[in-house]
């Protein structure tokens, strides 16, 4: 009499008929999900570099980006796939076994029949895969504005087999991926950027619009340096609070009434104002009968520059460059520049920009 064993070298009778069973319990208990399929990062997309190749197929095993590794630019599927998925709703929790307090719902593990995934798809679900759960739309935002439903999009991280998917047949039934969600980001621009918001309300903007926290990061960002530039109006120190005695020629002081040559000299202090708050007078030429001791603010110089008048010419005493420390383009400082520096140099029959970084500055070429 052979011996009884439920694992054969092949699939067997066993293996079928606990398949179709499971199977039927996901199509009887599982949730609809819908699978955006990804097909792998856009084609031609390189720029000569080695490590951004042009791929001239698609494929998911391309990688647009080989320093970075990443697929900045991806394609996917214009069908939608439907399959049906289980996972474990759970509550709002707080994750307290680490330092501060960490919401742990955002992740979500979604068990997939293996084989019906297989005829669904053509393949199993991958890292990159964007799916949306229905029954997590949310038809009461607390936005009325909202002209919408607001759909749930997540992306797949990871997948495996699941290990409550082993039968008695040692054989695996299910997969099982791991879900974060969907934010609004050149990766997924293809899906957010091609879903109206309400069509049959004739609204045709992108649901993008709706799920991106781009608009108001930018408001808030506004706001902070709206601020910012009420409590720091300008960037350098400002001197202009100190008194200067004048000096005479002999280096002793003279009288109070006089006026100063010079004044306190501070890091971006060069405002083009007078020492001690005496006038000064802005135009785009000097005056044609000044009398010793004039300040004149001469615009037409950029940045503009004061002149005090000594009796015989008209003497540079300082050049207006302390400005907004919101970069701009009359602001001086270091950081507008060089940090924010847009400009380009020319040499012979290369363009180049003036910031560089140094993994660009430093790398080196080949002689041929």
């Amino acid at each position: 009499m052979p011996r009884l064993s439920l694992w054969r070298n092949n699939k067997s009778n066993d293996y079928k008929f606990f398949d179709r069973r499971i199977s039927e319990m996901f199509t009887v208990g599982g949730t609809d999900v819908h699978i955006h399929k990804y097909l792998g990062a856009a084609t031609n997309t390189g720029t000569g570099d080695a490590t951004q190749p042009n791929y001239t197929t698609q494929s998911e095993l391309n990688i647009q980006d080989l320093l970075f590794l990443e697929n900045r630019d991806r394609k996917y599927d214009a069908d939608i796939y439907s399959l049906r998925g289980v996972y474990t709703v759970s509550d709002l929790d707080f994750d307290l076994s680490q330092f501060g307090l960490f919401l742990a719902n955002d992740t979500v593990f979604i068990s997939f029949h293996y084989n019906d995934m297989i005829e669904m798809l053509g393949r199993k679900i991958i890292s990159g895969d964007v799916i949306e759960l229905p029954h997590l739309t949310d038809y009461h935002p607390l936005d009325d504005d909202i002209p919408s439903a607001l759909k749930r999009y997540y992306v797949v991280q990871d997948a495996a087999r699941a290990s409550e998917g082993y039968s008695s047949t040692w054989y695996s039934h299910l997969w099982r991926i791991k879900c974060t969600p969907l934010v609004d980001s050149q990766e997924y621009k293809g899906i957010l950027q091609g879903i109206k918001q309400d069509e049959l309300n004739g609204n045709d903007n992108p649901i993008g619009d709706l799920l991106s926290t781009y608009n108001q990061q930018i408001s808030n960002n506004n706001a902070i340096v709206t601020q910012a530039e009420v409590e720091v109006p300008k960037s350098g120190y400002d001197t202009s609070m100190i008194f200067t005695n004048p000096v005479g020629a002999d280096g002793g002081l003279v009288s109070p009434n006089s006026p100063p040559e010079s004044k306190v000299a501070a890091y971006l202090g060069s405002s083009g104002t007078a020492p001690n708050g005496l006038p000064v007078t802005s135009s785009v030429s000097f005056p044609d009968d000044p009398a010793t001791g004039d300040y004149v603010l001469r615009l037409d110089y950029s940045p503009n520059r004061l002149f005090r008048y000594s009796g015989t010419r008209w003497i540079k005493v300082e050049d207006a460059v302390r400005t907004t420390a919101t970069p701009g383009p009359d602001n001086a400082t270091q950081r507008s520049s060089f940090v924010n520096n847009t400009g380009t140099t020319t040499i012979g029959s290369s363009t180049n920009p003036e910031r560089q970084s140094l993994s660009d500055t430093l790398r080196p070429e080949a002689d041929n």
